[in-house]
């Protein structure tokens, strides 16, 4: 169960342009492939959060180019891309008092949609969401994406 949590990039960066192009840039240059991705903006910096196929790399990439890196880790959930599939997970998570701290998703091209978040309780969420015979999907998922 431990293998369906996935390590996510986040990132301080000033909000400012150019500095996403640097971000891309430097991950384009090391061959990492962003699967997932989302900017939160808060005044003059923003926390880009990412999902890549090379958590690693990416995270020693971006501290090497003066950015403020750390990972966390996160769930990857598997859902239909219909009206109500996100209220199933949330009305699991919240009748078991996990809370979602961040979530967002988006559209595979097989019509699946895939949600990432971040719970308070990763270990309660992982068995309760596969007790629930929602599917979880690992890093060699991403890789696949």
């Amino acid at each position: 169960m431990e293998n369906k949590i996935i390590k996510q990039i986040s990132l301080f960066s000033e909000n400012r342009s150019g500095k996403l192009a640097s971000i891309a840039s430097n991950l384009k240059n090391a061959d990492v492939n962003i699967r997932a991705f989302t900017i939160a903006e808060a005044g003059d910096f923003g926390i880009v959060r990412m999902v890549v196929d090379k958590p690693d790399v990416a995270h020693n990439v971006l501290h090497d180019a003066g950015f403020t890196v750390s990972e966390t880790s996160v769930l990857g959930i598997e859902m239909d891309d219909v009206p109500g599939s996100l209220s199933v997970i949330a009305d699991v998570l919240g009748e078991h008092n996990i809370n979602i701290d961040y979530a967002y998703a988006f559209v595979t091209k097989s019509e699946m949609a895939l949600l990432i978040v971040r719970v308070d309780d990763i270990k309660s969420a992982l068995k309760v969401l596969s007790n629930s015979n929602i599917n979880l999907i690992d890093m060699s998922d991403i890789e696949a994406i």
